[in-house]
């Protein structure tokens, strides 16, 4: 039975990890490893520990950066970090990261948060059941959150 981690964090003003558990066990019987870090710099190595150590087949990072420009620059270096733990591993790592400044108020944020966070549950379903439904999907401008954008007219 593959085995999903869940990497979270406690900055977070939504808990995307029980979102995330939900949609997973929704729709496909797997077993779920959970851990909760503080911040999203320490989603890397909590994801990376998860497949290594807790025998993850894919893991989702789940995060929320802040507003101001520092969180940003924050959560491009957990970024970085989530690319090189996936490189390192061999492993798919999805990171979800819903910034405290995309929504107009905390209303629409919070629906972002667990919308983004379902939507990506599913990417990752596909990614270990059925790949081929990705590959169907290319180039249709799929977003995870907002409405998709849909595919350009050529």
């Amino acid at each position: 039975m593959p085995t999903i981690g869940i990497a979270d964090t406690t900055f977070a003003r939504c808990n995307m990890g029980r979102a995330a558990i939900d949609e997973i066990q929704k729709n496909v019987s797997v077993k779920i490893k959970r851990v909760t870090v503080p911040g999203i710099k320490d989603l890397p190595v909590a994801a990376k520990k998860l497949i290594e150590e807790g025998g993850c087949d894919i893991v989702m990072a789940l995060g929320m950066p802040g507003a101001k420009q520092q969180d940003k620059m924050c959560a491009h270096e957990a970024s970085q970090g989530l690319i090189m733990a996936q490189l390192m591993t061999n492993t798919h790592i999805i990171e979800v990261f819903v910034h405290e400044d995309e929504g107009k108020d905390e209303k629409e944020l919070a629906f972002l948060m667990d919308r983004r966070t379902r939507e990506h549950a599913l990417n990752v379903i596909k990614l270990l059941f059925k790949p081929e439904n990705l590959i169907r999907e290319a180039g249709t401008g799929q977003r995870q959150g907002f409405e998709d954008a849909g595919p350009l007219r050529i």
